[in-house]
């Protein structure tokens, strides 16, 4: 059975007081949202605009939060792959990274090529559940058209549940354009939550103009928005972590009332992506141990009090190197995001340098690292035939248990690495003595060998190549 409690931060006491601190937040100093769409829909739904700046009462959060879905499917290409989102911890990529390492090239901007490769590494990954985002920013390819680079690179290498991109409105629906042709056109994604897409709010209390026209247009096609403020407590947030907290969830209420404004029902993710500030520099803190003390609060509230799926920011670290430092710090930040309940974690699959780099032979070590966690979130059976008492005293004194039935008809379920190595030091040495580094750049390099050259019908990606042509010239 599951462990019986997960991480709390917070007393169940405390959520009507952050929610509370939230709504006199949003009612008396308001939120900007830069969008002039945003600002007359907010009008017309009887809320108080002076500006950019929009007065949200408690009125217009209980009624989004009323038509929020509690879960819902996640629908992929291929069917085998859609996944339920608000039931157990699933992963997506990583978001944000500009640079690429590994242990042939070292650290290097990354291009559109490593954009595919991290694509595919994630297809194969049985621990990762979702596919696409911007896990590598390609910077060979022109600003105007990346969004279709990268959208075709997803929908050729993965038919696994895919998030787009947060870009300005145009950009949007020339995406949904991709997306329509390779899942069968646009009745499908109106029944259908075929892709999501990340948006960060403008911390403090704003929202930028391209977010809202993201979400706009996704909760139109009702599509899935996962709502993720980016605070650094101490520097666009309060140094206090609860409050940093409080900030996080006016900035997750004020966007889910835009997404139901815009289409009640529309699925919407309680997300979650703060950390502290380092104070020496004022740079973002991606290895403290707070950032998840800050996030934790915010998951709780998400599943307990507002019965919303969510999803947080977990795995990441500091660390330049795969060092030490990168291993603590990574199991650290997803351990305690697996344990806090959350739905979704991201940037776990391979980040370091505060997630400015993606390494490859991490990705293949996160996995691990992943599995490790959510065999211990799993924790143990309670069974009658779990306490083993006929097998103790079959045993008795001084016995064995390894050729008891038992063992042998469960020894195979037992927990196994996929890339660290348990053999003893003579068999570490006869094997080569390879550390984990290079059996990673290995395995990596293996699946990449393998992956299929393209998971689109021929046609479909003729027809994708066309019209990416047609936009572009």
């Amino acid at each position: 059975m599951p462990l019986n409690k997960s991480l709390e931060v917070i007393s169940k006491d405390t959520y009507e007081e952050i929610h509370q601190a939230s709504l006199k937040i949003l009612k008396e100093t308001g939120i900007q949202f830069h969008c002039p769409e945003a600002l007359e829909m907010f009008k017309s739904n009887g809320a108080k605009v002076e500006g950019e700046t929009v007065m949200i009462t408690s009125k217009m959060v209980d009624d989004a939060l009323a038509t929020c879905p509690k879960s819902f499917t996640w629908t992929a290409r291929n069917a085998k792959h859609n996944v339920t989102v608000g039931d157990g911890f699933l992963v997506q990529p990583n978001v944000g990274p500009v640079y690429i390492k590994d242990l042939d090239n070292g650290r290097r901007k990354a291009g559109l090529e490593d954009y595919a490769n991290v694509i595919k590494l994630c297809h194969a990954a049985e621990l990762v559940h979702l596919n696409g985002t911007i896990p590598v920013d390609p910077n060979d390819v022109d600003s105007d058209a990346k969004h279709l680079h990268m959208m075709f690179e997803i929908l050729k290498n993965t038919d696994k549940p895919i998030i787009g991109f947060c870009f300005e409105g145009e950009k949007v629906r020339q995406d949904f354009e991709m997306v329509s042709m390779a899942f069968g056109g646009k009745d499908f994604l109106e029944t259908n939550h075929c892709v999501g897409v990340l948006v960060n709010p403008l911390t403090p209390l704003g929202y930028a103009s391209e977010t809202v026209e993201t979400i706009v247009e996704y909760a139109k096609r009702n599509q899935i928005i996962l709502i993720a403020p980016c605070i650094m407590a101490g520097i666009s947030g309060p140094i206090s972590l609860l409050g940093t907290a409080v900030l996080q969830n006016v900035e997750l209420l004020a966007g889910i009332v835009l997404a139901q404004m815009t289409r009640p029902g529309a699925p919407v993710v309680y997300a979650t992506a703060s950390t502290t500030g380092y104070m020496k520099t004022g740079a973002f803190a991606a290895g403290t141990p707070e950032a998840m003390l800050i996030n934790t609060p915010n998951i709780q509230m998400g599943n307990d009090y507002y019965n919303l799926p969510t999803r947080t920011m977990c795995g990441i670290t500091h660390s330049k190197e795969l060092d030490v430092q990168a291993g603590y710090e990574t199991m650290m930040s997803l351990m305690m995001g697996v344990l806090s309940g959350a739905n979704i974690g991201v940037q776990c699959v391979g980040t370091l340098d505060g997630l400015m780099t993606l390494s490859y032979e991490k990705m293949i070590i996160d996995q691990e690292i992943i599995s490790r966690a959510l065999r211990i979130q799993r924790g143990i059976e309670v069974s009658s035939e779990d306490l083993a008492v006929e097998a103790i005293q079959q045993i008795g004194a001084g016995g064995t248990y390894l050729m008891h039935p038992t063992t042998v008809k469960e020894c195979r379920n037992m927990w196994l690495p996929s890339i660290s190595d348990w053999n003893s030091f003579e068999g570490w040495e006869a094997t080569g003595s390879e550390d984990i580094i290079v059996r990673a750049n290995r395995k990596y390099k293996e699946i990449l060998e393998k992956a299929p050259a393209s998971l689109l019908d021929p046609d479909i990606e003729a027809t994708l190549k066309s019209y990416i042509d047609r936009e572009t010239n």
